[in-house]
Order: structure tokens, then C-alpha cells, then sequence
């Protein structure tokens, strides 16, 4: 799921949360968790049901925080990367490790 502003909230597993993904596969899910409680954000996870055995587990992932928008969050500079750097639009897609402190390209 791409970032979009609008803000999408529900409930997962009658916890009211404001949604950050569905349908993400476990390593996505991993590195949003790991992301997300790092910024001290409590986090709910739910496992999609399976049509069947063989296809891969997804998952849908939420946070408490109901006036939290994670676009927002990321273009106002407001999320840190594990190691203390400004979380960019390309490293919260998995695109890059790196966080360049603009969101720019210089040509050179």
C-alpha cells in the first residue's frame, strides 16, 4: 500500500485503530513494527485469513493513535529510522536504507 493522504481507520480485533497497511507480507511487517514502536506508537497486527495453505501469510498492521497519518508523519519529519535519522519516503517504502536530508535530487 502505497502512501495517500487520506486517513483510513477501523478496527482490528475490536481495537479502534488508524491503519498503515493491509495485506502486507511478514518482512514488511516486521520492519513497520520494528519502525513504528521505535517512534513510540502502540502497534496492532492481524493476520489475513488464507484461502488456502499454500498461499503466503499477510498480514494488516494499525496503530492506536487515531489522529495518526502516516504520510504526514514522514513529509513533516516526524518519524526516526532505528538508528536516529529522519525517516524518508523511500526508506519507509523499503526503496533505500539510505535518509538523504532532503527529498530532492541535486542535479550535478
Amino acid at each position: 500500500m502505497a502512501l495517500a493522504g487520506k486517513h483510513q481507520f477501523g478496527a482490528l480485533d475490536e481495537t479502534r485503530v488508524t491503519f498503515i497497511e493491509k495485506k502486507i507480507e511478514g518482512n514488511r511487517k516486521d520492519f513497520l513494527q520494528k519502525l513504528l514502536e521505535h517512534n513510540s506508537f502502540d502497534v496492532v497486527v492481524k493476520e489475513e485469513k488464507r484461502k488456502s495453505e499454500e498461499d503466503p501469510q499477510l498480514y494488516t498492521i494499525g496503530v492506536t493513535d487515531m489522529v495518526f497519518n502516516p504520510t504526514l508523519a514522514i513529509f513533516q519529519r516526524r518519524l526516526k529510522t532505528l538508528d536516529g535519522r529522519i525517516v524518508t519516503q523511500d526508506y519507509w517504502n523499503q526503496k533505500t536504507s539510505k535518509t538523504p536530508p532532503q527529498y530532492w535530487r541535486s542535479k550535478k
